[in-house]
């Protein structure tokens, strides 16, 4: 059984292939962990299957419906999914618990009391219950990476899509997201991660997929991937990546 089915999936840029045939399948509960280069497809894959990005060939199914398909409801397929990105992206003028409940207001039709107390329950199991007044210029990064994925939370999506959420941080703020998405792992939520946290992806992940050039070149278990991956192009980038981290 599949919750997210990718078949063949094109994306061009000006000409510019950036996804290329890539065929990808997740089930319920897995985590699987994109890596690879930057420009190398991962945001891309992530924007296409939340429709932020129109497909130039291939097909995307979530519970075994199309959602590529001209006919689906934009809309209501991003409600079943939720979507965090590097830059935060909290309204300013709002306070966390206003930013927190207001997809679930206005696009989901939860009463607003409901709503505020479903984010007062997020914001205390997450450690935030004494920030829901506060405005996002006055939280420190971590911090504000942690509501925007309460709020991707606040709407139970079905899938979560996390775009290189700790790369905007300083590194004595990425073990505080990275807890919450433990979290989130150990409660069943099915994510999907573009990471550059070689460790955190071997730890979380049920399946690592490795984008090359926008060609999904390998996949399979942390444990091959990280020891015994089969592919050049594999081998060669995570040479890279465990020589930048030793300088």
């Amino acid at each position: 059984m599949t919750l997210l089915r990718i078949e063949n999936l094109w994306k061009d840029y000006h000409g510019h292939s950036v996804l290329r045939g890539v065929d990808l399948a997740v089930a319920p509960h897995e985590v699987v962990c994109l890596i690879g280069a930057s420009g190398s497809g991962k945001s891309t894959l992530l924007r296409c299957v939340n429709l932020l990005e129109t497909v130039d060939d291939g097909a995307i199914f979530l519970d075994e419906e199309e959602i590529t398909s001209p006919r689906a409801d934009a809309d209501a397929v991003r409600k079943r999914i939720g979507m965090v990105f590097q830059s935060y992206n909290l309204f300013p003028h709002m306070t966390v618990l206003d930013n927190i409940c207001l997809a679930p207001v206005k696009a989901h039709g939860v009463p607003r009391g409901r709503a505020e107390e479903e984010a007062r329950e997020l914001l205390t199991r997450f450690g935030l219950a004494d920030k829901a007044g506060a405005y996002p210029d006055r939280l420190s990064g971590g911090q504000q990476q942690r509501v925007a994925i309460i709020r991707a939370l606040a709407t139970r999506p079905r899938l979560m899509l996390l775009d290189e959420v700790t790369s905007a941080l300083d590194p004595a703020l990425v073990a505080e997201v990275l807890g919450v998405i433990r979290e989130l792992r150990e409660g069943g939520m099915t994510m999907i991660l573009a990471t550059h946290e070689m460790g955190f992806a071997r730890e979380i992940a049920d399946t690592v997929c490795f984008l090359d050039e926008g060609v999904l070149r390998e996949r399979g278990t942390p444990e091959q991937i990280f020891t015994e991956p089969r592919h050049e192009r594999t081998r060669a980038f995570l040479s890279t990546v465990i020589a930048s981290r030793r300088l």
